[in-house]
């Protein structure tokens, strides 16, 4: 759009100057036209705030006219989904605002219907916690008995977004900000790319059963490139990817027009060819071999944390990965939990409304099982499923996670306005595209800044959330602090729905009658 508009300019400044001079002065007024428009446009084109107008000169502003008549007009057309229904307005609002310091408070009170099914509340307590004596900074420490190297994180980092799915100028600007504001940033499963590395910021490794940046000729996992990337001391930590939220069960897909050379040569495969992973691991056949690999990244990392990330299907798989842990007295440093209605650029419609339990739903079973089994204290447990807002983060806490990963929210504070263009290359904000006509919207050195303020505001409402229920740490929140009403005259606690399991009582023949069956079916031997 760039170049079609100095093309324009150039041919519209010839006219207004050519038939003014030979037919009549009143085509002068043309030139003057275009003379404007090209110094808006210019003006456009150097500017590094909105990557909109900077990709778009002068038509990327009629989206920012557009916001300046919220609510109804933006809210509609820009805010809507494709059937014109409104899809979490407030919260997307509230990404915007806080990832740009603008002002996030709310006039004429809630914007939600407090008598609709669905709606929740914390609990306050009449004597909260006063904020500012509280933590602002809240972090957690993951590495258990066998980890050399434990890495103190962030209640709240960026999710798994790829090199290849996310632009290299999204990629360098994620990571820069992760560095702004002290959070961790996972990779994605498309392998270690330079822009990862570049801002020197804190990197989760994503490995999937591709093995992108950890396999040989074959696709084969690969100890030894492994234990050499593993080795780069900005690695913090290693997340197996078992399943991803938005397509558990059918593996990664990276299209032809967005596997480019340099992509290719990250990942070990062939340029311009759509890149399917499988949907299941080579390296392991079985529970049991899963955690002795989980060993094997450990011992080949030096000691570095490792874990899992899955979206919870069938409950007695991952039943008998715990009964794995405990056979043979190995435990993953860290679970990442994602839920079905994760986010992705290329996914087929049925898996991502279909398949995967819900992160609610899965993060508490998750936490029941370890809790259930007696090893909770060996493993941190990570949430991450469209995690937007710091209650979100308080929400999922309170259901038993210790730590919080989100990448919608993420992909929103570098400017992502959910065009629906992902798995296209054709992002028009430069962030889902590998097109540099596109790219070059989207500037670093600003965006960066974004995805700090984001962070900071984010984790800062968190705290508040929790002073105001008269806590002062994250791990004496309960599901008993979240309310919800389950219809308009019936209101229960997340307690209720998603009850909490007596330590020990899956190895103490206590186990409670809905887990009886799947713990009969699971085999650290086998899987299904």
């Amino acid at each position: 759009m760039r170049k079609e508009f100095i093309i324009f300019e150039i041919i519209a400044i010839l006219a207004g100057a050519l038939l003014g001079y030979y037919l009549h002065g009143a085509w002068y007024i043309l030139l003057a036209i275009a003379l404007i428009l090209g110094g808006m446009g210019l003006f456009d084109m150097t500017q590094t705030k909105h990557s909109i107008m900077r990709t778009y000169p002068i038509v990327g502003r009629m989206r920012y006219w557009m916001e300046t008549l919220r609510p109804k007009l933006y809210q509609y057309f820009i805010e809507s989904d494709i059937d014109g229904r409104p899809v979490n307005r407030i919260d997307r609002s509230t990404i915007y605002q806080r990832a740009k310091k603008e002002l996030d408070t709310m006039p004429f009170g809630t914007q939600l219907d407090v008598y609709e099914d669905g709606y929740e509340w914390l609990s306050h307590s009449i004597a909260p916690k006063d904020f500012h004596k509280l933590d602002h900074n809240p972090r957690i420490l993951i590495g258990n008995k066998d980890c050399a190297q434990p890495y103190s994180a962030s209640v709240f980092n960026v999710s798994g977004m790829s090199f290849g799915s996310l632009s290299s100028n999204a990629i360098e600007a994620l990571n820069a900000g992760a560095r702004l504001g002290g959070f961790a940033h996972n990779t994605g499963e498309g392998g270690i790319s330079p822009y990862h590395l570049k801002p020197g910021g804190d990197i989760i490794w994503q490995i999937g059963t591709g093995y992108f940046g950890c396999r040989d000729e074959q696709g084969k996992f690969s100890p030894e490139l492994f234990a050499k990337n593993a080795s780069i001391e900005q690695i913090k930590m290693i997340e197996l990817k078992l399943s991803q939220g938005a397509k558990p069960g059918h593996g990664g897909i990276l299209p032809a027009r967005k596997n480019t050379p340099e992509i290719a040569a990250i990942r070990h495969v062939k340029p311009n060819t759509a890149v399917y992973s499988p949907p299941y691991h080579t390296a392991f056949n079985t529970p049991r071999e899963l955690v002795l690999f989980l060993q094997q990244l450990r011992r080949l990392s030096n000691g570095k944390p490792v874990g899992i990330k899955l979206c919870i299907g069938k409950k007695s798989e991952f039943i008998g990965v715990c009964k794995a842990m405990i056979a043979l007295d190995i435990y993953p440093d860290f679970i990442t939990v994602d839920g079905g209605e994760g986010g992705t650029g290329a996914a087929p419609q049925e898996f991502s409304n279909h398949v995967g339990a819900p992160m609610m739903d899965g993060l508490a079973f998750v936490q029941n099982m370890l809790v259930g089994f007696g090893i909770r204290k060996h493993i941190r447990v990570i949430a991450s499923g469209k995690i937007l807002t710091g209650f979100h983060l308080l929400r999922a806490i309170a259901l038993g996670a210790d730590c919080c990963n989100s990448a919608r929210a993420m992909m929103m504070a570098l400017g992502c306005i959910q065009a629906l263009q992902c798995h296209t290359n054709k992002c028009p904000t430069g962030v889902a595209t590998q097109n540099p006509a596109l790219t070059v919207g989207l500037v670093v050195a600003d965006k960066k800044i974004r995805v700090a303020n984001y962070h900071q505001e984010t984790v800062k409402n968190f705290v508040e959330l929790m002073g105001a229920a008269g806590i002062d740490r994250s791990s004496n929140l309960t599901r008993s602090h979240i309310y919800r009403r389950i219809f308009r005259n019936e209101v229960t606690t997340l307690e209720d729905i998603f009850p909490s399991l007596e330590e020990g009582c899956m190895i103490n023949n206590n186990i409670p009658e809905k887990y009886q069956q799947d713990y009969v079916m699971a085999d650290p031997d086998r899987w299904n």
